[in-house]
């Protein structure tokens, strides 16, 4: 489900201005606050005109939408790289399983603690979900990040390495099991966080993961 839909009677204009456009909002929003940033800002940031900026996205708020949907597909695109780097759906045992499941869990939580980009669009996201009910409307399964674990897990479950009846909610649970603890240890990566201290809480959600939906466990 995306965050904007189309309008056809607005300017798709130059990808390059768009991008520009987007950055620029990005930075403004997370430093402002949706309520302080102003247009004249996000225009002066990015090298347009204010008129281009209504011309591409008509006002403030689809901005903020679109450099919020942009930014996530940016992500996506970025954890599906990393899911494929660790874990592969060709892992060939259990052992092999959890050092994959460890490995992905290190990884993403790592990047989450360290991102800055990550960590400010979620708590940008956070604190303006009351004023956007379609950041709020958004089902766990339209989520595209969670869609491609849930998707990868159920791969590993058909080849009897997991026991995920259900891939989304296992997704949802793999996914806070390894990143929860960091985020909160970091306060979303505001807080640095070494090696061992990371190691320590993915290897023990990995643990919990894969007591609840290793091979024959009880749901």
């Amino acid at each position: 489900m995306p965050l904007v839909s189309n309008t056809p009677t607005l300017r798709q204009g130059s990808p390059a201005k768009r991008a520009a456009i987007v950055r620029a909002a990005l930075d403004i929003f997370v430093q402002d606050g949706y309520a302080r940033a102003s247009v004249d800002a996000i225009a002066k940031a990015a090298g347009v005109s204010k008129r281009t900026i209504y011309d591409y996205y008509g006002g403030k708020e689809r901005l903020f939408l679109s450099a919020v949907e942009d930014t996530m597909a940016a992500h996506t695109v970025s954890f599906q790289e990393l899911l494929d780097r660790t874990l592969k759906s060709s892992v060939a045992d259990e052992t092999e399983l959890e050092a994959a499941l460890t490995a992905f869990g290190r990884t993403f939580a790592t990047e989450v603690a360290s991102s800055d980009e990550r960590a400010a669009v979620m708590r940008l996201m956070i604190a303006e979900a009351p004023h956007f009910p379609a950041l709020l409307r958004m089902p766990p399964e339209d989520r595209p990040v969670q869609r491609a674990l849930a998707e990868r897990l159920a791969e590993l479950g058909a080849r009897g390495l997991l026991d995920v009846p259900d891939p989304s909610e296992a997704a949802e649970f793999l996914g806070v099991l390894v990143t929860s603890r960091v985020n909160h240890r970091s306060w979303y990566g505001s807080i640095p966080l070494g090696e061992p201290e990371i190691d320590d809480l993915v290897a023990g959600g990995v643990r919990v993961f894969l007591r609840a939906y290793g091979p024959g466990a009880a749901h």
